[in-house]
């Protein structure tokens, strides 16, 4: 018996954080890159859930819960083997888009956060002793929207590193990107002024330009932090080479939420 459905739109705000007109416009744009045509991974058999459950299944199992397979399985009528297809195939389908415009005079401000996650093959011991990887992502200053995303790395390499090469770096190109003192090594960077070698204090100047730096930059750290109100990237279960669609994803979701 099924228990959770999008047919009751009820269950679409506690359990994917989107408002039903939200997750409508969510369903189309899935349905445009091609969600219906899916069939259930076997020739001639189709998905017992329609595409907008799916698309639930998905949003939950990134939000609120985090639950296991078995779990999430039962609440939407299927099987646990059938909730994981579901996943897999619906969740590159969130995927962020590119940016196709943008002003001349914009800015991205990027930033790493570490999701905690249990495939080794990915993960490593991190400055907070756990298991991580690093994220990169990247937001338009004056609109917040989440502009791009980088493939993940171990959470050991530092941002400067990362920012290189996880491809965001080529997503940014020709804009102006700002970014904390931790990408010390890109030029292309707008940093805060460090002090001196020597020991002296900065100038009046720079300690003002670095206080309105923090106050610009502090904008992707408020990005990052709504992202992790999608539970999954606090303890990120599944196969690391699926980290990064989800990730994708949920930056979608993030930006639906601020525009709508």
């Amino acid at each position: 018996m099924q228990v959770i459905s999008a047919s009751r739109s009820e269950w679409i705000v506690p359990f994917t954080g989107l408002e039903p007109g939200q997750f409508r416009k969510l369903v189309r744009v899935v349905a445009s890159r091609g969600g219906e045509e899916i069939a259930d991974g076997r020739p001639g058999r189709q998905w017992r859930l329609d595409l907008a459950d799916r698309v639930l299944l998905v949003a939950t199992y990134w939000r609120r819960t985090n639950l296991t397979m078995r779990q999430i399985g039962p609440l939407f009528g299927v099987s646990h083997s059938a909730a994981h297809r579901v996943i897999d195939t619906i969740g590159p389908l969130l995927a962020l888009a590119p940016v196709r415009k943008r002003r001349i005079d914009a800015v991205a401000i990027v930033d790493g956060t570490l999701v905690p996650i249990r495939d080794h093959r990915l993960a490593a011991p991190s400055k907070n002793y756990r298991y991580s990887a690093n994220v990169q992502i990247a937001i338009d200053a004056a609109t917040r929207l989440v502009i791009a995303t980088g493939d993940a790395h171990p959470g050991n390499r530092n941002d400067c590193t990362v920012y290189r090469d996880s491809g965001i770096e080529q997503d940014l190109e020709g804009r102006s990107v700002m970014a904390d003192g931790g990408y010390q090594g890109n030029p292309a960077v707008i940093m805060p002024y460090r002090k001196p070698l020597d020991g002296s204090d900065l100038s009046a100047w720079q300690e003002d330009l670095n206080a309105g730096h923090r106050k610009i930059r502090a904008r992707v750290e408020h990005a990052l932090a709504r992202m992790k109100c999608w539970k999954i990237l606090r303890d990120y279960r599944r196969a690391a080479s699926t980290l990064n669609d989800t990730v994708s994803g949920i930056a979608h979701l993030h930006n639906i939420l601020l525009t709508d």
